[in-house]
């Protein structure tokens, strides 16, 4: 399964992506930091869209990007909307809040896919789902028990609320990537996967830079200043090749996105062995047990699509 490879390589860079994005936002602006971002990934695949237009790129490369036009453009705007809301909110969360109390929330994302195909698509869960549907949720509630000790309340925490919420719009995201990439007689899209992270990077930059010019500047001087850091860049570099390992992933034959994403979820214990290592965080033991409660879930759920 050539598909599940490149899902745990996505993971991977993604553990490293969320430790650079973590280090860059320490005391300095969130949407600074978000816009430049865009724009770094913007400029990684733009050489792509230009060239792909000029012919200097033949379009049986993999690495082409075919002119489309509003048809198609709409779903990618869309795709950069709801991506663009996760960002934010998650930026916000990451920079107020431990990253070992982070990443344990964002495992959850494959749950609440699940439960999203439940409620919207009809789904059935079957007996080992459920259970990983309710271990997931125990891990939850502990953790909100570990944040209580470094007085961080589930309940009132507006940056665990930021962290739920961009959970939530990247698990909207991870059913939404599936349904771009399926091929029309299986009820998708079909969309080419290097048009949709081309295309979808420059439109979030467009709206990024919105942002920065109506929100941002004019209250710069009331706000958190700003202030460069190379870990921004690589947050690009390896948010990029995380996408682009994503993206082939679900691109291939037989690739399931619920797998996938439980896969891009192990992510967590890259961000967590770094958050012990680098950033010193405090109560580690009980953060690793709901580490661990999230792990066990994720197996859980694995087990439900094999059964």
């Amino acid at each position: 399964m050539m598909w599940l490879t490149f899902a745990f390589l996505s993971a991977f860079l993604l553990g490293f992506y969320d430790v650079f994005k973590k280090k860059s936002l320490r005391d300095n602006a969130v949407i600074p930091v978000l816009c430049l971002n865009t724009l770094f990934c913007t400029l990684l695949f733009l050489p792509l869209i230009i060239l792909s237009a000029s012919g200097s790129i033949s379009s049986e490369s993999a690495w082409y990007v075919p002119s489309e036009g509003w048809e198609v453009h709409k779903y990618i705007i869309l795709k950069s909307c709801i991506v663009l809301s996760s960002w934010v909110l998650g930026y916000f969360g990451i920079k107020h809040l431990p990253i070992t109390i982070v990443g344990p929330i964002n495992a959850t994302r494959p749950v609440m896919a699940l439960v999203g195909a439940l409620l919207i698509f009809g789904e059935q869960l079957n007996l080992y789902q459920w259970i990983g549907v309710a271990l997931a949720i125990l891990s939850f509630f502990l953790l909100s028990k570990s944040g209580k000790k470094e007085g961080i309340d589930f309940k009132s925490n507006k940056w665990v609320v930021f962290v739920v919420l961009s959970a939530l719009f990247g698990a909207i995201s991870g059913l939404y990537d599936k349904f771009l990439m399926a091929p029309a007689q299986n009820g998708g899209v079909g969309l080419n996967r290097i048009e949709v992270q081309s295309w979808y990077n420059l439109y979030q930059f467009v709206l990024m830079s919105l942002m920065l010019l109506l929100i941002w500047y004019p209250t710069r001087k009331k706000t958190t200043p700003f202030h460069w850091s190379w870990c921004i860049v690589f947050i690009s570099l390896f948010l990029s090749a995380a996408d682009l390992a994503y993206f082939y992933a679900l691109s291939l034959d037989g690739a399931m996105i619920s797998i996938v994403s439980m896969a891009r979820r192990s992510s967590v214990v890259v961000s967590f062995l770094f958050g012990a290592m680098v950033f010193h965080e405090k109560n580690l033991k009980s953060k690793a047990l709901d580490l661990l409660l999230v792990v066990i879930s994720m197996l859980f759920l694995w087990l439900g699509t094999q059964s």
